[in-house]
């Protein structure tokens, strides 16, 4: 036990002293432009990260799909009834759009006031290398490793995770693992580390509504012909009450009240308002404790991501759009399912409006749930703690959405989540950075998940 001890040390004491090393690693990594839909772009940067995982001492090979590639790796533990554990993250990027509000160009990462301002710095190129220069370390330091250690890294995560359940269900053996980790997201908004145990789903959608061949003169023909746009709205106006409540029939029939276990997570989490509205960008949280959590985590939204209609550039144009679209989404808790829901929205339009479209767009992510009261669950509970040294935030379920449910339905194992970023990481913005003592933290982190998991 001392001798553990004393190598973990040791361990730790190298992630120190490779840190430039690491931090230079990080910036080539994300000189990478890997927008998810530049084909050529995510295929470079596949070999790229399978060229730098051999490097290190990783046995990695790349699997081509009908979409972007999986770079897979694997390392094998001299203990032969050694448990498993495999790290998912992606190594796809949002487009950096707009250009103009980046202050540094946002595939020259550039490091500024200890933050690493790069598209994919933080979502999720800076997280997913921390499991690998996790690994790194204990190599140089160790015969081997305590566990078996495996990683699937996808080039699509941004873009639905297309590919990714294919391969999974193709390769079941490959994959065989006891537990699932993935580092992806932000960490608490305080500060602390989070291990959050589920995801809620994504199910997208489209209404669109036509009245003309044409856009109309609004003088001429105005109060004689319908405005798409006006109609549009009464249907978007019928799908909530005024609490924020979504009157489709049948929209919350199969949400899972959350457990007493889940109750009590919620019980110890922080609830800062003043704080979370600084964070989210708005005036104030006028919710309560436990309405913000239950809302977060355990019902479903329904949301309007866009409208579109007529004339929307500088000036005026006097015109009676011939078109109106609502971009929207469904975030979907767990027991729901997307083509139930897609059903029960086009029937609550057909009876508002039935010239109203109900388009679906892309492929839906389903919900995602693990129980915190697995003992496999505890364990990287108290990994992360010790990695920390305070008791992270314990989430059921965090309210945004991954491809959770691939590892928990599809390859049904358990799949937790420990993300590394900092809160104010800005993914999916201009500016999205990592900080760099997030970043570290992270590498050390795995190193406790892995020893934890022996």
């Amino acid at each position: 036990m001392k001798e553990n001890k004393m190598n973990a040390l040791e361990i730790h004491n190298k992630i120190e002293e490779n840190k430039e090393k690491s931090i230079e690693t990080l910036i080539d990594f994300v000189k990478q432009p890997s927008i998810s839909r530049d084909v050529e772009a995510v295929e470079k940067c596949s070999r790229y990260l399978k060229s730098l995982m051999i490097d290190l001492g990783i046995d990695t090979r790349i699997y081509k799909t009908e979409g972007n590639p999986i770079v897979y790796g694997e390392v094998s533990s001299n203990n032969k009834n050694a448990r498993t554990v495999l790290f998912y993250g992606h190594y796809d990027v949002q487009p950096p759009d707009p250009l103009e509000e980046w202050d540094s160009p946002p595939f020259n990462p550039t490091i500024r006031n200890g933050r690493l301002y790069g598209r994919g710095a933080g979502d999720n190129k800076g997280q997913l290398l921390a499991h690998v220069l996790a690994v790194k370390t204990i190599l140089e330091k160790e015969e081997s490793l305590p566990i078996n250690v495996k990683f699937v890294f996808e080039g699509e995560e941004e873009i639905g995770s297309k590919s990714l359940t294919k391969f999974v269900e193709n390769n079941k053996e490959l994959l065989e693992t006891d537990v699932v980790i993935t580092s992806d997201g932000p960490i608490h908004d305080s500060g602390a580390p989070m291990v959050v145990f589920g995801v809620r789903g994504v199910m997208n959608f489209q209404l669109e509504l036509k009245t003309a061949k044409t856009d109309n003169h609004s003088g001429n023909k105005g109060g004689v012909i319908p405005n798409p746009a006006w109609i549009l709205n009464e249907v978007l106006y019928s799908m909530k009450d005024k609490d924020d409540y979504v009157t489709i029939d049948g929209f919350y029939d199969d949400v899972l009240k959350p457990t007493g276990k889940e109750m009590e997570l919620i019980e110890k989490l922080p609830f800062d308002p003043e704080n979370l509205a600084k964070v989210y960008g708005v005036e104030k949280i006028e919710l309560d404790k436990k309405t913000f959590y239950e809302r977060l985590m355990f019902l479903p939204t329904l949301t309007i991501n866009g409208l579109v209609s007529g004339y929307t550039k500088e000036g005026t144009k006097n015109i009676i759009p011939k078109k109106a679209t609502a971009k929207m989404e469904v975030r979907m808790v767990k027991n729901q399912n997307p083509e139930d829901l897609f059903e029960k929205i086009k029937n609550h339009v057909k009876k508002i409006n039935p010239d109203v479209k109900v388009i679906q767009q892309e492929e839906d992510m389903y919900p995602s749930r693990t129980s915190s009261e697995l003992p496999i669950s505890e364990k990287v509970i108290a990994a992360v703690k010790k990695a920390y040294k305070i008791d992270p935030i314990v989430l059921p379920s965090m309210g945004g959405s991954l491809p959770d449910y691939i590892w928990t339905k599809v390859l049904g194992k358990p799949s937790i989540m420990v993300p590394y970023a900092n809160a104010d990481e800005a993914n999916h913005a201009p500016n999205e950075n990592m900080d760099l003592d997030c970043f570290m933290k992270g590498i050390h982190c795995s190193v406790e998940i892995i020893n934890g998991l022996k």
